[in-house]
């Protein structure tokens, strides 16, 4: 059993020591993954879409702590959704909504209690942690919780023609999910058409390719360079298939 951490707070930054504190004491001993704290900030569709497909492989029984507001400090209701045997705490802003659309087995619940101490602006800390701790402790469902029939915010599970990651390396990972796509479709984005590889090491060097990723989304890179600087790609930039 662990607590997986899915934030835009910055893996340098002062939020996430905060939460991995918060969460020592109330649950001591459980283990903290940091999944991915440098989500694209208040990009809540992309992470909803990213969050979906990463949890794919993520162990059940395990519990996401999740967070990404659509703005500074903006303050949403709290949920608790369990979709096929994975725990997730975090907003009711749509971030839950796409794995919660996708999902079979659903459960739902409103966090209606907080703590006293509680502040308004670091509900990561504050009411997040604290409930994500109860869950993988085995203190859940309680009394800070009501149960509800789905999240309030709801987006479209349709796989989203979006850029909506971009690692280290720049390579661009879209919401387009590959497992029945046509290795011989292309591509069309920044007006520039994107052709099929396996893998990336079977591309033409310096030529941008797209190829079904390690968590089946379709991914945009090019070999030894960055297909970011290379295309002009950024979070939220649109696509087509030519």
């Amino acid at each position: 059993m662990a607590i997986l951490l899915f934030t835009d707070y910055g893996a340098s930054d002062l939020y996430v020591g905060q939460i991995e504190t918060m969460i020592d004491r109330y649950a001591p001993g459980v283990r903290v993954i940091s999944l991915l704290n440098e989500l694209p900030c208040y990009q809540v569709r992309c992470a909803a879409h990213l969050l979906a497909a990463m949890a794919r492989t993520a162990p059940r029984g395990h519990t996401f702590l999740t967070v990404v507001q659509p703005g500074g400090g903006a303050r949403t209701e709290g949920l608790v959704v369990r979709v096929d045997g994975r725990t997730f705490v975090g907003p009711d802003n749509g971030l839950l909504s796409v794995l919660w659309a996708r999902g079979n087995v659903r459960t739902a619940w409103r966090i209606t209690t907080h703590a006293p101490l509680a502040s308004d602006s670091f509900h990561g800390r504050d009411i997040f942690a604290p409930m994500a701790a109860a869950v993988a402790t085995g203190d859940f469902p309680n009394e800070t919780v009501t149960p509800i029939p789905a999240p309030a915010e709801l987006l479209s599970p349709d796989d989203l023609a979006e850029v909506i990651y971009i690692d280290h390396f720049g390579n661009a990972f879209t919401g387009l999910r590959g497992a029945d796509l046509a290795p011989d479709r292309v591509l069309s984005i920044g007006g520039q058409g994107v052709q099929h590889a396996r893998a990336l090491h079977e591309a033409p060097p310096g030529q941008p390719v797209w190829y079904v990723n390690s968590i089946g989304l379709v991914e945009i890179a090019v070999p030894g360079a960055s297909a970011a600087a290379d295309l002009g790609l950024s979070v939220g930039q649109s696509m087509t298939w030519a």
